[in-house]
């Protein structure tokens, strides 16, 4: 567990010795030895913020502190930071900040600060997570997809699903599945998907993906702990993992009805792995 927190922290301190210039993700996520689609998942569950955020938070942050001091210019801070206009920085700045970049220079000036990140996974009460590990066969879903960003996908995501949703009991996909798949960069895919069989009519303006065979671990839950639970999976789990790496650039969401008695809706959450 130790070289994969110290890979992580690499790729925080990669970032941080490079806030003046343009940050790429693949470099970032090589740092840690992942790929750009894992390293985001993680770095969400680690950090409580995006990637995209943290940036441009340490940005505003490291940009407030050199106004402050006498001297910086407002568009030498923005072309620092790779703002192409004075007014695009001074946007981000004020979101951030509360106060323009201008009154920043100002003597007293009230400004905001988010300390450089330091990873450090402490063990509390050994919290139990249930899953298995199986073998599955490569298999082929039928669904709708849409384009996401990872800085927004928390939110937009479940839109997605309110909108298909309310086509109600006819709509011709159930969604059984939820499948973030083709990561490149900062965007990835999301399907809204069941399994399809061959012999079967694939719907207007739906498509199909093969699925590659793969060993998954799977975890049960709630749709209510859903959230809760993909947190776990990669800030708990997945650093005490031992014999086994991630595999692939998906992961998978399975919906099943409620059992007897039950409201709420039985959710599996599949992270392809393969042996270390």
């Amino acid at each position: 567990m130790q070289s994969w927190i110290e890979g992580f922290q690499e790729s925080i301190d990669y970032m941080e010795e490079h806030m003046a210039d343009e940050l790429d993700i693949e470099a970032i996520a090589g740092k840690a030895a992942l790929s750009p689609f894992y390293y985001q998942r993680i770095f969400g569950a680690l950090c409580g913020l995006t990637v995209g955020e943290y940036i441009r938070a340490r940005r505003m942050t490291l940009a407030a502190q050199e106004l402050a001091r006498a001297g910086t210019k407002v568009i030498d801070a923005a072309i620092r930071y790779g703002y192409d206009s004075p007014d695009s920085f001074a946007k981000t700045f004020q979101r951030f900040h509360g106060i323009t970049p201008s009154r920043a220079k100002e003597p007293g000036a009230l400004l905001r600060s988010l300390a450089p990140l330091h990873i450090k996974i402490t063990l509390e009460g050994g919290n139990m997570m249930d899953y298995r590990i199986v073998e599955k066969a490569p298999f082929t879903i039928v669904g709708t997809k849409r384009s996401f960003n990872t800085d927004t996908s928390y939110q937009e995501i479940p839109k997605f699903w309110n909108e298909w949703m309310a086509q109600g009991e006819d709509r011709p996909i159930k969604g059984t599945f939820g499948v973030c798949i083709d990561m490149k960069g900062k965007g990835f895919d999301y399907w809204i998907a069941d399994l399809y069989f061959p012999w079967e009519d694939i719907p207007e303006g739906c498509g199909t993906r093969v699925i590659p065979g793969s060993c998954w671990a799977q975890f049960p839950c709630t749709i209510s702990m859903l959230q809760d639970t993909n947190t776990k999976i990669w800030s708990e789990w997945l650093p005490a993992l031992k014999g086994y790496t991630l595999a692939g650039e998906y992961d998978i969401e399975v919906y099943l009805p409620p059992e007897e008695g039950s409201q709420d809706m039985t959710v599996y959450i599949w992270v392809p792995l393969k042996k270390a």
